[in-house]
């Protein structure tokens, strides 16, 4: 899923909010005009912040609101992993839970509401799609040896690792691998984010290689790319993980919320509308 018009104006419009400093902007709108639309918009989002770092130096905009949130799934994670465990299904309800975990993005999202997290997790229900796509995801998991999660955001980090505690009860024969960002971009998780949600007590932690809010191949680590090739199974979570990897010829499972007006018009659903594809 490629660059449009309107990832073009989203890219530029929140870099408009954050400075109103003119020869940055003039910087940023050459390379959008200049870019070529087979690019991601990720990769997009990495060159424009390699232009915010020559004007301004490195920004910490978002380490405040990534421990908020970190900190803040981390207070509930005990009524939430109790509301796992007492369900029919601890796995799927776990999966499903985790997907919501994906609201909180400030990429995609102007305000993220902690009241409206609380919301959408308390209504967890599932469409025939996600069904017949988690019926499948069992059953490669069931064969599967190795699984690479591919994390997306802070916050959604923790559910992600309520999830893997499931997948590592009903799956033991898993050798469960989590893929982070390999450096800070908008509140996306980090090795930091992960060991500060114990995914570490759980799965081997590993990051990408570079700060990009998606996975492009060519950027991974060797490290990286060794995990990535070798995983049986991928899990990729976030609009970004998918914009980066849909069509990359592994066998993997995108999970995500549609919070932006290119994903509602790609997927024809209402915002916040989860997805669970297979592919």
């Amino acid at each position: 899923m490629r660059l449009s018009d309107q990832c073009f104006r989203c890219l530029y419009e929140n870099e408009k909010r954050n400075t109103p400093d003119e020869s940055y902007l003039s910087e940023v709108r050459d390379a959008l005009n200049r870019w070529d639309v087979s690019e991601s918009a990720p990769y997009m989002n990495y060159v424009i912040r390699g232009i915010y770092e020559k004007h301004f130096g490195k920004s910490s905009r978002y380490s405040k609101i990534k421990k908020q949130f970190n900190d803040f799934v981390l207070s509930m994670a005990d009524s939430i992993r109790a509301r796992i465990n007492s369900s029919d299904d601890p796995l799927k309800a776990s999966l499903f839970m985790a997907r919501v975990g994906n609201y909180i993005d400030f990429g995609a999202l102007k305000d993220v509401s902690p009241e409206d997290f609380i919301r959408l997790l308390s209504d967890c229900s599932l469409s025939r799609e996600d069904e017949a796509a988690y019926l499948s995801f069992v059953c490669s998991c069931t064969s599967a040896k190795s699984f690479l999660l591919i994390a997306d955001n802070s916050g959604e980090i923790v559910l992600d690792t309520l999830m893997l505690e499931q997948m590592k009860k009903r799956f033991p024969q898993l050798d469960l691998h989590v893929m982070v960002r390999g450096g800070e971009v908008l509140n996306d998780a980090t090795v930091e984010d992960a060991h500060h949600a114990g995914t570490d007590g759980i799965a081997k932690i590993i990051g990408c290689g570079a700060a990009i809010a998606g996975v492009e191949y060519e950027m991974l680590s060797e490290e990286a790319k060794a995990v990535f090739d070798a995983a049986d199974l991928i899990l990729a979570k976030g609009q970004g993980n998918y914009e980066t990897l849909n069509g990359c010829g592994k066998h993997v499972f995108f999970s995500f919320l549609c919070k932006c007006d290119v994903f509602m018009q790609h997927f024809k659903v209402p915002r916040y509308t989860g997805m669970l594809i297979e592919e």
